[in-house]
């Protein structure tokens, strides 16, 4: 059962994040951002991993702390789900094509994070939705994921189709990354046995 439920209290935020790796993208997000939640449906739908996030956050000041703690949380989730990660793929990869942007993601579930991140949105806004949380999010998400996380965006000029083309090229690539590999179910995907 790879599944897990996280809840993360601060004087800032209170999130609740539950996973279910083996699901079919199913979800129930709801943050209070509007625009964020719509990403995070994207998230959980295109990688097929059940999501129901609840947050709670000082909006009165901004989005800032609600959708860095949610990926955050989001992050501790997939580790906690994943366990030893026996028998996964491990890598994974897509070139995602959204009308005018097209946006590469590449991810190793290794343990060791890092972002590198080279997207440019051309309007500081989608509605009310500060585009650079956007990066905010996805830091956090591979920082407490222990994900190494790749985005590269090829092309785009409208922030908002931008956005989701990122947001759904790293789902489809954890899509790839966390299922099991039918040829290695039983093995840590790494010489060194651990990960």
């Amino acid at each position: 059962m790879r599944r897990a439920k996280i809840t993360r209290k601060t004087a800032e935020t209170e999130i609740s994040v539950e996973v279910n790796l083996d699901g079919t993208g199913t979800y129930d997000n709801q943050t209070g951002v509007g625009f964020f939640d719509h990403m995070l449906d994207q998230l959980s739908r295109h990688s097929l991993i059940d999501m129901t996030i609840r947050a709670e956050g000082d909006l009165h000041i901004d989005d800032h702390h609600t959708v860095e703690d949610t990926g955050i949380a989001l992050g501790q989730a997939l580790t906690e789900a994943l366990g030893d990660k026996k028998g996964i793929r491990r890598y994974g990869e897509c070139h995602l094509p959204m009308d005018d942007a097209q946006v590469r993601a590449a991810l190793d579930l290794s343990g060791r994070p890092f972002l590198v991140w080279n997207m440019d949105f051309a309007a500081p806004k989608i509605g009310t939705f500060d585009t650079e949380l956007v990066r905010e999010f996805f830091q956090a998400l591979a920082t407490h994921g222990g994900i190494t996380l790749h985005v590269d965006q090829l092309h785009g000029f409208n922030a908002h189709h931008v956005a989701e083309a990122g947001f759904k090229a790293v789902a489809r690539a954890l899509r790839l990354a966390v299922e099991t590999d039918p040829r290695k179910a039983d093995a840590i995907p790494s010489t060194k046995g651990a990960l």
